[in-house]
């Protein structure tokens, strides 16, 4: 599934092409995606102009004056942008065209993605209760010592929470805490300040990092396939089992956590054996 860093540069792709741009038409070819798509996206975009493209989570937002279409591509979907006439193949299951010739293409063969509605001023229910972007500033060790309080889930799981802070998933949680040397079975009410400030910072890093690299190892979004590429090469842990800890020189391993796979170091990233409190 594309993460942050993946939505972020598939915004970044599509927006020069289509920002401030009118829509001509909306095709919906394949209806049922996880939902279905509402039928206000036909009638109320069609004449309205793209105001601006932004990202919040894992959902694209697409923004008009008189709302937002919303875009999640599930496990499989992807964005392009093409030129209107492109014969659409057989998973291409909605198109937004523009008046400028372009046409704003959701391929999804595994139909996991969604294209939804919003109405200006009222939040779609998928993004009411959502936590604070990662790259923000009101995103601080603060914020996390208040979501983790009282709480004894793992802290793996915890920072994939999206009620407690948004767009950090497997691939990146892994990530930031071999970063921070924080064991990821560790309880959350067991991380003490210091190490809360040392996951924010290896989140706002590789976060920042993977999205900058998505900018230089960008496909084309111009009738490419649309998928940006992973930060592959220069991840420490995640898929790497029984490989050679980068840091330390010995094998890392893997376990389960919330039906994920989770790949870390047990030499760097060891279990607190002395139960701490958190700072107030």
């Amino acid at each position: 599934m594309p993460e942050l860093p993946e939505v972020e540069t598939t915004c970044r792709g599509i927006e020069p092409h289509i920002q401030g741009v009118v829509v001509h038409s909306i095709t919906v070819r394949q209806p049922q995606l996880r939902w279905l798509i509402p039928d206000e996206i036909g009638d109320r975009v069609p004449g309205q102009k793209l105001l601006e493209v932004q990202r919040r989570a894992k959902y694209i937002l697409l923004k008009f004056s008189r709302g937002d279409v919303i875009i999640h591509l599930g496990m499989s979907g992807s964005l392009r942008v093409l030129r209107a006439g492109e014969v659409a193949a057989k998973h291409d299951h909605f198109d937004i065209r523009f008046c400028n010739g372009v046409v704003l293409r959701l391929t999804d063969p595994r139909r996991f993605g969604a294209v939804l509605w919003q109405e200006t001023d009222q939040p779609h229910k998928l993004l009411l209760n959502l936590g604070p972007e990662p790259l923000e500033e009101s995103f601080s060790a603060k914020t996390f010592i208040k979501a983790a309080k009282g709480r004894k889930v793992s802290v793996k799981q915890f920072i994939m929470d999206n009620k407690v802070v948004v767009g950090v998933g497997n691939i990146y949680a892994a990530e930031a805490l071999f970063a921070a040397a924080i064991h990821p079975q560790t309880p959350v009410n067991q991380i003490s300040m210091d190490k809360f400030n040392k996951l924010v910072t290896a989140i706002k890093f590789i976060l920042a990092q993977a999205i900058k690299r998505g900018g230089t190892t960008l496909k084309d979004f111009v009738g490419g396939d649309g998928k940006p590429g992973y930060f592959a090469q220069e991840l420490q842990v995640y898929g790497r089992k029984g490989e050679t800890c980068n840091a330390c020189l010995k094998p890392l391993s893997e376990i389960r956590l919330g039906q994920r796979s989770t790949v870390f170091c047990p030499n760097c990233q060891r279990l607190p054996r002395v139960r701490k409190k958190i700072d107030q």
